[in-house]
């Protein structure tokens, strides 16, 4: 497995699953060219999703032309019945034109909901393990927005050879996801490191100075290759130049072990000496849940949001987070700050040591943050 992945979800025609007749020249010349690019630095794991619109119709009328065996190809199929699960499996083989995968992977356990549909008897899991018998697919993982708690729940089943998740500097919550993958001997791979790991193409000025003498894009790629657990990170390539500033960053692999640790040094300084050493530490203990709250409000990512905003000047990707939640379903779960009951909110957070101080930082983080909603890509 390489150390990056090419991740399908930036460079297709429609987010819709549109016929080829929709499909631009030029639009299916871009992605070939991606995908060519990614081979010739030795990136052959191109990853897509049946959700992905015509990411996987494009596909497939390139990846028949490549040699087989030097392609790792990924899908990834939402949890769902057996019946209804093999059908929509049938639908991405049949666009992709692949007699098998590499990797199939479960899309979405981001709920203890979603993690039954998979596990229970002529679930998901069920169809997928089929689909192995029958030589059509050689490997099974799952991808996963969910809580900390139910990805080790998930990973402890012993049932998946890999898993897609979110891990990065400035959001390590799944830690113990990756330990308890590492225990399983099962393999990582980081989704989304650029873009919900700090809009990281775009970053603020202060960012970019606190990161030196790395780009924080590359900072964030060696952060999170110097854990051993992790094995690769998906780069959501949209044209063939976005491959390289990631492949110049492995340049600083070799010295990674000094570079990394001093930027993180400064970094936890800049985040200290705005909001204190205090709130650093311990701002997310005792925050239950989203659906433990009234009104459903994802407390623990706003404030998550507000500190490396307004720490890092980081207010952009804050923004394109916060005006996601009551619009991400399950994928990104949780409402915003837009009104609630101060009585209710205070009581659902008194094991927090800060809770006196949430209400108020809650209005500020709205403020601050809301705009226009935000649909997920895969809905708009």
């Amino acid at each position: 497995m390489p150390v990056f992945s090419c991740g399908g979800m930036r460079y297709q025609q429609s987010w819709k699953d549109d016929p080829w007749e929709s499909v631009s020249p030029d639009c299916q010349e871009n992605l070939e060219n991606v995908i060519l690019r990614s081979l010739s630095f030795g990136i052959n794991h191109i990853e897509t999703a049946r959700g992905y619109g015509t990411s996987e119709l494009q596909l497939g009328k390139i990846l028949p032309r490549l040699p087989r065996e030097k392609l790792i190809v990924q899908t990834k199929i939402a949890p769902a019945p057996a019946p209804e699960f093999l059908q929509n499996f049938s639908r991405s083989m049949s666009l992709l034109k692949l007699d098998y995968l590499d990797l199939l992977a479960i899309h979405g356990i981001n709920n203890s909901q979603l993690l039954e549909i998979t596990l229970r008897k002529g679930g998901a899991l069920q169809a997928a393990r089929q689909l192995q018998r029958e030589g059509r697919v050689r490997f099974i993982g799952f991808s996963t927005h969910a809580p900390t708690h139910i990805i080790v729940q998930a990973l402890a089943t012993g049932e998946f050879d890999y898993v897609n998740l979110h891990w990065y500097w400035i959001n390590t919550t799944n830690t113990p996801a990756l330990e308890e993958a590492s225990r399983q001997d099962i393999g990582v791979f980081i989704i989304s490191p650029n873009d919900k790991g700090g809009k990281l193409y775009s970053p603020p000025k202060k960012l970019v100075e606190l990161c030196q003498p790395l780009t924080p894009m590359a900072f964030n790629d060696l952060f999170c290759l110097l854990r051993p657990e992790i094995h690769t990170l998906s780069l959501g390539a949209a044209r063939p130049s976005d491959f390289d500033a990631h492949i110049e960053a492995l340049q600083h692999l070799p010295q990674a072990h000094r570079l990394v640790p001093a930027i993180e040094k400064r970094l936890h300084h800049a985040l200290v000496n705005h909001h204190g050493e205090d709130w650093i530490a311990h701002w997310a203990k005792g925050i239950p849940e989203f659906d433990q709250i009234p009104g459903e409000i994802n407390v623990w990512e706003i404030l998550r949001l507000w500190t490396y905003a307004t720490a890092l000047d980081m207010v952009e990707f804050a923004k394109m987070r916060y005006n996601l939640l009551g619009n991400g379903s399950h994928w990104f779960p949780g409402k915003n700050a837009a009104s609630f009951d101060e009585v209710k909110i205070l009581h659902a957070l008194r094991n927090s040591p800060f809770a006196q101080r949430i209400p108020s930082i809650l209005r500020q983080a709205h403020e601050l943050l809301s705009d226009e909603p935000v649909q997920r890509l895969s809905k708009t």
